[in-house]
């Protein structure tokens, strides 16, 4: 079974790439991510609810917030060769 569909889509929409590209360098609270993206929390909650249920972002506790961070076993690798790709060989995203 091909489930490659399911992995990229769990990125399938603009808000869990915005919170993938800021957890890129620094581990950020929902709150930090929600003022960052401009987003209501509860909006950035639920996506980043879906993005830890595939272990594309990795929570952890400090005190009473969850503090996140990009799996960068996996998905950091994969989002430097999406760049590289991107900037190598995707006319359509360069010229956006």
């Amino acid at each position: 079974m091909n489930c490659c569909h399911k992995f990229f889509g769990t990125l399938g929409s603009k808000l869990k790439a915005d919170i993938i590209h800021e957890l890129k360098d620094k581990e950020l609270s929902v709150t930090e991510l929600a003022n960052i993206l401009q987003e209501e929390r509860s909006k950035v909650s639920h996506a980043l609810l879906i993005l830890k249920t595939c272990s594309f972002v990795i929570p952890k506790k400090e005190g009473r917030k969850q503090i996140y961070s990009i799996n960068k076993e996996t998905i950091l690798p994969l989002l430097h060769l999406a760049e590289t790709h991107i900037k190598k060989y995707c006319k359509r995203c360069i010229t956006r």
